[in-house]
């Protein structure tokens, strides 16, 4: 969330306008913890990968791992293509 930060630090000319944002999506990734299963499932993209939106310029990609725990593997901004990126074979 590191580049999120910057990014609207950066184009909005206000670190508080980005620490407000990056509050806002953990404050909202809290909720989404006790309803885990609401994301969309997309095996499409990566097995067992589900996908949510936020507010209409985050897409996080998380999976639910056996033991039920919720484990966040990419967080995108601002309308980058993550099927593609998701899509693409790990390197190594």
């Amino acid at each position: 969330m590191i580049e999120i930060y910057r990014y609207i630090a950066e184009s909005s000319g206000s670190p508080e306008t980005a620490i407000g944002y990056i509050r806002r999506i953990r404050a909202w990734w809290e909720t989404v913890l006790n309803f885990p299963e609401s994301g969309r499932q997309r095996d499409d993209l990566r097995l067992g990968v589900r996908i949510l939106g936020f507010e209409r310029r985050v897409v996080i990609a998380y999976k639910i791992l056996a033991s039920g725990d919720v484990e966040i593997g990419r967080v995108f901004y601002g309308g980058r293509n993550f099927e593609a990126l998701l899509s693409k074979k790990d390197d190594g």
